[in-house]
């Protein structure tokens, strides 16, 4: 129990602490999804996006 009472001493006793916890949080796990989610779509659509098949296309008189 006594871990239980530090996490809510330290973190959610005070109302300004717990939205900044909150916020955080948030925050953190927005960057991480967003960061997972691009890793999967490169990975799955590998090949078919612009940036994998713009050399096909674009000559160095392009550029």
């Amino acid at each position: 129990m006594a871990i239980y009472t530090n996490i809510y001493n330290i973190l959610f006793k005070r109302n300004a602490v717990f939205v900044g916890t909150v916020l955080a949080g948030a925050f953190a796990f927005e960057i991480g999804f967003d960061s997972s989610i691009d890793r999967f779509w490169d990975k799955w659509n590998a090949g078919k996006q612009w940036k994998d098949i713009k050399h096909q296309y674009v000559t160095k008189d392009d550029e």
